[in-house]
């Protein structure tokens, strides 16, 4: 840590090289979690197993993402985030390249459900959030926007390569080339990830030159930790509007999207490469919106913005059905309004958390409300999978994600409302 030590002491501060170490670890969790819906059709066609059969273990897999989330904070207090960090890419590296020899449905279950799942779950949102608490006081919704805009930036780079790797070639070499993305990131994080600024002689980005902030005692157990943080934010009704409102982001992205996109556009004679393009399209949007999303974050009130993002998601979504049938404007009208608004909820959602529960409680409490957002998700990967098996078609799933959507809209204008009223009086 030395080269470090040297180098943080010049003028650029040294959290932006945090920053874009964990974009990249950030975008490999979001490469590896995309895979799987370039997987589904070549799985129907090599093994027979239905859609159902396989969205379940999807929906394990998202499940484990989010609930992983509050206990990967905690370890991440009590062992080290650069320690977690790397232990979770071996884990996640090696797990991906023993799926290229799965033949049974249970082997699925096991690699791309519970391992991959609980894996990708460190390593994403709530490592974001940890970051962007431990290096920044200012800028924070920015950081977050720029982190959270991975999760776009992977689908972006990845998803059209690794549809094109299945059609060409089948299924296995994608596995192959997606651990090799995970594996060949574990040096940068070796090298240039520092426990936390002070590991290195530095204040926050943004704190006075000289301040530096204790690391506290985090000798207990991670999973007193989460729960112990869990218990104090669940007495309150902020943590259960975030929750259910990252529920309903998780269900209408990754879950149902994210999952079944392509799939559904096979459903209408679009391959699978053009389906994994128009989601690539859709993800470098996103890119520009989340981005956007982190500014205006740290500049209006948080609560207004997620009552747009959230309204403008549902209505795109239950136009949906529609774009189909459109020959020009259908899809690139709803991959316009949609990708910009993929993700953008989670720079506001993680500043409220932080104004609501305070800056040692946030990064848990937000792990938990991550775990609603992939409990949502999973929820959708599955009733999804068995609304399209059962009806032939996906509409009345995309008309229900578009529902909570708006639902979920104006719940949000609720949120940390009591304590704002009480600053203003």
């Amino acid at each position: 840590m030395q080269l470090i030590a040297d180098w943080a002491r010049g003028r650029f501060h040294y959290a932006w090289v945090v920053l874009g170490v964990t974009f990249l670890v950030m975008l490999i969790t979001a490469g590896t979690r995309a895979t799987p819906s370039v997987m589904i059709l070549p799985l129907e066609h090599d093994f027979g197993w239905n859609r159902a059969a396989i969205s379940l273990a999807l929906s394990i897999n998202l499940a484990l993402f989010g609930l992983m989330g509050p206990f990967s904070a905690a370890a991440m207090q009590r062992f080290g985030l650069r320690r977690t960090v790397l232990f979770s890419l071996v884990a996640l590296a090696g797990a991906i390249a023993a799926s290229s020899l799965m033949r049974h449905q249970w082997q699925l279950l096991l690699i791309w459900g519970v391992i991959v799942g609980g894996c990708t779950g460190v390593t994403a949102m709530t490592l974001g959030a940890t970051i962007v608490n431990r290096w920044f006081v200012k800028r924070r919704g920015l950081a977050m926007g720029i982190l959270s805009a991975s999760s776009a930036t992977g689908q972006l780079a990845i998803l059209p390569v690794l549809a094109a790797i299945v059609e060409a070639y089948g299924w296995r070499p994608v596995v192959l080339t997606v651990a090799v993305g995970a594996a060949a990131i574990l040096p940068l994080v070796y090298w240039l990830l520092p426990e936390r600024p002070s590991s290195v002689s530095l204040p926050l980005y943004g704190a006075p030159v000289g301040a530096h902030p204790g690391d506290g005692d985090h000798r207990h157990n991670p999973i007193a930790i989460a729960f112990g943080a869990l218990r104090r934010a669940s007495s309150s009704r902020d943590f259960w509007l975030l929750f259910f409102s990252f529920f309903v982001c998780g269900a209408s992205t990754n879950g149902y999207i994210g999952t079944h996109f392509i799939a559904m556009c096979g459903d209408y004679g679009i391959s699978e490469v053009k389906g994994a393009s128009i989601l690539a399209a859709m993800g470098a949007l996103d890119l520009i919106g989340t981005t956007l999303s982190g500014w205006l974050s740290d500049r209006f009130n948080n609560r207004v913005l997620l009552f747009w993002y959230y309204g403008l998601r549902g209505l795109a979504l239950i136009y949906l059905p529609y774009a189909f049938g459109l020959t020009y404007f259908g899809l690139p009208l709803f991959g316009l309004f949609y990708g910009l608004d993929w993700v953008a909820t989670v720079p506001p959602t993680v500043r409220l958390t932080h104004d609501v529960f305070g800056s040692e409680d946030a990064p848990v409490v937000f792990g938990w409300v991550v775990a609603g957002h992939q409990l949502g998700a999973a929820a959708a990967a599955l009733v999804g999978g068995m609304l399209r098996n059962s009806l032939g078609t996906y509409t009345v799933a995309t008309m229900m994600s578009g529902g909570l959507c708006l639902l979920a809209a104006v719940l949000v204008l609720r949120i940390h409302r009591r304590a704002l009223a009480a600053a203003v009086a």
